[in-house]
């Protein structure tokens, strides 16, 4: 028994050690609006919306987001000055695991004196809808906004009857909703999302909010039928403020991992 304890020790000693080599993207927005770091294409794009991406262009011309110098965490950021409409998006092919992984990202805003009257979704990862193989956070559409996370399958496999899926129980019973999140105009807001087992019948997701766990989904039971060559790390729908330091982990965070990231430790 002292020497399976001792393994697992020195086993999660060497994990918690070797997190920041497990990222596959980060874009941290500084000198550069493409990725620091892509196992796939780097490149941050911007289209008229997510229904038709054939016209889009690599930067951010016409799009209306703005390349905030010197006001990220660090260095730069991104700066989305009115309610964003537009496709803002990453590839997600390589840069994204289908299965397993850490979201990251940081956000500067009052939600509630910010935001225009809609639901926000700050960042999505799905190759179709929020409600159809896809992974986000969002802000709820009325004031106190909360902050929930959602991660949903196939839309048929959960889904396969009701027309409205924000009014299924099915839906907001597996939510994670956070009633009165920390964030300010005045400070840097941090969000992980960490998730596992997607597609396999017993898929679990996490949210945290600066290090602090706020909730586990339910069993994510239902299958993904996403394409992840055709799947976008979307950025910023609906949304009004600054982001900084987009990064995605090939498996999921631990809990001491995602603190040592909130905290500046990279």
């Amino acid at each position: 028994m002292l020497r399976c304890l001792a393994c697992l020790l020195i086993a999660t000693s060497v994990w918690s050690a070797d997190w920041k080599k497990a990222v596959l993207f980060r874009a941290t927005f500084d000198a550069s609006l493409d990725a620091s770091i892509a196992k796939g294409d780097p490149k941050l794009y911007n289209a008229p919306s997510y229904q038709d991406l054939q016209p889009a262009l690599a930067g951010l011309e016409g799009s209306g987001v703005e390349y905030a110098k010197g006001e990220g965490r660090k260095g730069d950021a991104l700066r989305f000055p009115k309610k964003n409409t537009r496709a803002v998006f990453f590839k997600a092919g390589k840069n994204v695991s289908s299965t397993a992984g850490t979201v990251s990202f940081w956000l500067k805003l009052d939600p509630n004196q910010d935001l225009a009257p809609d639901y926000c979704d700050p960042l999505q990862i799905t190759d179709r809808a929020y409600n159809d193989s896809a992974i986000w956070v969002d802000f709820t559409k009325d004031n106190p906004r909360q902050l929930r996370l959602g991660v949903f399958g196939a839309l048929k496999a959960w889904n396969g009857t009701n027309p409205q899926p924000d009014r299924n129980p099915s839906f907001n019973t597996r939510l994670v909703s956070v009633k009165q999140p920390p964030f300010s105009r005045d400070r840097w807001t941090h969000i992980a999302i960490t998730y596992q087992g997607l597609g396999s019948g017993r898929g679990a997701a996490s949210l945290y909010l600066n290090g602090q766990l706020q909730g586990t989904m339910p069993p994510i039971e239902e299958i993904f039928g996403w394409d992840m060559d055709k799947a976008t790390i979307r950025l910023g729908v609906n949304y009004i403020g600054l982001m900084d330091d987009v990064a995605v982990f090939n498996r999921p965070l631990t809990a001491k991992e995602v603190r040592d990231l909130s905290s500046g430790k990279w």
